[in-house]
């Protein structure tokens, strides 16, 4: 849970262009356009490539949700959004509630640790079963730190030892992560240790009792990540020096409870990237530069959900966050959430009149939880139907692809647009954003040292797409050839888009 960070994007000049191609979608403008140009000049691109700029390792595990046991894991029609939207990674059992929660028994603890809910079907085993196998994810989980089943004291490290034990020893899941706890270092958390929330005893806790005994219950190797957040004064200071880990893992909402399209639009992902310096710098001081980052939250509010996140808005934020999250090396990412969460319009979320969208109900998830789920009883859309968040996620599997190399990219004068570049399968790949909701434009694009190409694909998400969803139409991204291009090639962006284009 977190406060708004702002970073603004400051671009610089030039703009020009040419080349193109032809929609294969029919009834759709060209997604590109223009005739081929043999030299241009490097300053004349609005978009320049420069795959002399070699950035970050591309780790696939960034497309990642959230799952949680309060959901029935064993319904139908649920696998099929995960594959379509691209997503390798999720985490279980959950946010706050890990803390409470006991494995073996599938329940949460006694008295005041007793809030909440456990779906009855939704064991570890079903979960692996019903969702995890089939889509072939890699899981991450969160054990119990905060309390015993009697909720007297802290949990007992032998119980997350032992669910360890059970996932890669005994049933060969191979779980690979594994974090002590969820957001310890803040006090909406359960910790019913002699000083909760205190970093020395989380410290001391999971080095002596917690990472031996973890490590040692498997049968194949695992990272343990420790809970940081750079915004807790004195807690990753004293964690990072004094536990024992594998991994970290952050967290982030920019929002916090108060939500703005504009914010969300321009300023929310960007920061993400200011956040994730801080905490390098903390690693660095620690000693331990180099440690592999988990975001383990992504979202935009961690308030009550409501218009913005059922809404273009929220998608274009998380595609933003997902190019700074490579950018920045991150390991591994899952959005808050998957499935679980709807709410209705009298169920206390934002739909104040500022906010864009055609929605009467919100939530956190990214695929519809299905006609009456969660009091939601004003949603009436199928269950796994692809919401805008999970829309962008699928246009951004074409830009993610594992082992890959992030490139350098520059923007020139054009102040809406925002690029990501990389390496991909012996070409190139750029995931576009036009943050302009009236305004399409044509964008001439360059690649540094590259004078000609043979053509490519181009996928499109964008407002117009989404919009179809005012009368229950959820549309999804609409897909275009590139054709041959000497010089450079022209991407069409149209109002409030996602586009992503493979190249040669």
């Amino acid at each position: 849970m977190k406060r708004p960070l702002l970073v603004v994007c400051i671009l610089a000049a030039g703009l020009a262009g040419c080349s193109g191609t032809t929609s294969s979608t029919p009834g759709n403008p060209p997604l590109a356009k223009g005739a081929a140009n043999a030299k241009l000049p490097r300053s004349a691109a609005a978009v320049v490539v420069h795959p002399g700029n070699v950035g970050a390792a591309v780790s696939g595990l960034v497309m990642g949700a959230n799952m949680a046991t309060w959901y029935d894991v064993t319904q139908s029609g649920m696998t099929r959004a995960f594959k379509t939207a691209g997503m390798a990674a999720t985490r279980w059992p959950g946010g706050s509630e890990s803390d409470n929660f006991h494995w073996q028994t599938n329940s949460l603890g006694q008295g005041a640790c007793s809030g909440g809910y456990v779906n009855p079907n939704s064991t570890f085993d079903n979960f692996i079963k019903d969702i995890v196998r089939p889509v072939h994810l890699d899981v991450a989980i969160t054990v119990n730190y905060g309390s015993n089943p009697a909720c007297t004291d802290g949990a007992d490290p032998s119980e997350a030892a032992g669910w360890v034990a059970y996932a890669n020893a005994k049933k060969h899941d191979n779980v690979m992560w594994w974090s002590v706890g969820n957001e310890e270092y803040g006090f909406w958390e359960t910790d019913k240790h002699s000083q909760p929330h205190d970093p020395t005893q989380y410290s001391q806790n999971v080095a002596s009792y917690f990472y031996p005994q973890m490590k040692a219950a498997s049968s194949s190797p695992i990272n343990l990540c420790v809970d940081v957040d750079p915004n807790t004064s004195g807690w990753d200071s004293t964690v990072l020096a004094q536990a024992k880990y594998d991994c970290v893992e952050l967290h982030y909402y920019p929002q916090g409870t108060t939500v703005n399209d504009d914010f969300l639009i321009r300023q929310a992902a960007p920061g993400i990237t200011t956040y994730l310096n801080q905490l390098k710098t903390e690693l660095q001081t620690a000693g331990h530069g180099g440690t592999p980052i988990y975001v383990g939250e992504i979202g935009s509010t961690y308030g009550t959900p409501g218009k913005q996140t059922m809404s273009i808005t929220q998608a274009l934020y998380a595609g933003q966050v997902l190019g700074e999250l490579l950018q920045d090396g991150v390991t591994r990412a899952t959005w808050w959430l998957g499935y679980g969460g709807c709410n209705s319009k009298s169920g206390g979320g934002d739909f104040d009149s500022s906010l864009y969208g055609w929605q009467d109900f919100g939530g956190f998830m990214v695929f519809s939880d299905g006609t009456l789920q969660d009091g939601c009883t004003s949603e009436n859309v199928p269950r796994g139907t692809m919401l805008p968040t999970a829309r962008t996620y699928q246009v951004a599997s074409h830009f993610v692809r594992n082992g890959e190399h992030m490139l350098g990219v520059s923007v020139n004068s054009l102040p809406d647009v925002r690029a990501y570049a990389t390496t991909y399968n012996g070409g190139y790949a750029l995931m576009l954003f036009n943050l302009n909701k009236t305004t399409a434009m044509d964008v001439p694009v360059q690649i540094d040292g590259k004078t000609a190409g043979s053509g490519g694909s181009i996928v499109t998400y964008d407002k117009t797409l989404y919009d179809a969803s005012k009368n229950n139409v959820w549309k999804g991204p609409t897909s275009a050839t590139l054709a041959g291009w000497n010089g450079s090639f022209t991407v069409h962006l149209p109002q409030w888009s996602i586009v992503v284009v493979q190249t040669n």
